[in-house]
């Protein structure tokens, strides 16, 4: 028999070595259809925000022939002025490649929308990212405000903070005040990166719910277990365009 240094046989320590692991959640979202979703981040040059918005009006059916856009919004409170946030959604990365090449060739939409608009445009940001396994994309009942909380966690993904994160989401949404539009899991970009696209009637309505969650002690104790895994977190406030298809 072959003994391994220790006095193990090898068959014995080959078992040990590699031992089955079964567990319920993996590190990140399991994606099954591997649709995902875009997020597009633009930051405009000073006074060109009205320009800029009223050209992709004018043109956005140029680019929606192609792919789906979720969400388009202007930035009104958190971080840099001027600034534009849009979710487009993906079959697979396939189809996103087909979405560039087809746009890359759509001469209309080169002359018209991409051109003049690169002119005022100061910085582009892009993330990949999924929903994750427990979330569906939802629609709200009514036109609002929306509300993007971006929440860095811990390296460890849904198997180490999943559980306790979404107890501190359902805490809220408990309340009443507020809708849950999606959850989202980054794949490309800032990893460990969880986006939560929340839905609010006004931004009064929202400061008033937030108020009412500080009280409650099922928030309360739900937010102080999740935020052991937290490492910081930001948040905006967006308005939907004319155009969004999520008013």
């Amino acid at each position: 028999m072959l003994v391994l240094r220790g006095g193990l046989p090898r068959a014995l320590a080959a078992q040990k070595v590699a031992p089955q692991v079964c567990s319920s959640f993996a590190t990140g979202p399991r994606q099954y259809d591997g649709t995902f979703y875009e997020f597009r981040t633009y930051c405009l040059k000073p006074s060109k925000m009205n320009e800029f918005l009223e050209n992709v009006k004018k043109n956005i059916h140029l680019r929606t022939a192609h792919s789906e856009l979720v969400g388009f919004w202007s930035v009104e409170f958190g971080g840099r002025m001027n600034k534009v946030f849009h979710i487009w959604k993906y079959d697979n990365f396939a189809h996103r490649s087909e979405v560039r090449k087809a746009l890359a060739k759509n001469k209309e939409w080169q002359e018209q929308s991409l051109i003049p608009n690169l002119a005022l445009i100061d910085k582009q940001e892009s993330e990949i990212t999924y929903l994750v396994p427990w979330c569906k994309l939802e629609k709200p009942p009514k036109e609002g405000v929306y509300e993007l909380t971006i929440f860095e966690m811990k390296p460890g993904g849904p198997a180490l903070w999943g559980d306790t994160f979404k107890r501190a989401i359902n805490a809220h949404l408990h309340l009443g005040y507020t809708k849950l539009v999606g959850v989202f899991h980054t794949e490309y970009g800032a990893l460990n990166r969880v986006h939560v696209l929340w839905w609010n009637e006004s931004a009064d309505s929202r400061a008033a719910g937030r108020h009412q969650s500080h009280e409650d002690p099922r928030v309360v104790a739900a937010v102080r277990e999740s935020v052991k895994y937290l490492v910081s977190q930001q948040n905006m406030l967006l308005i939907p365009a004319s155009f969004s298809p999520l008013k």
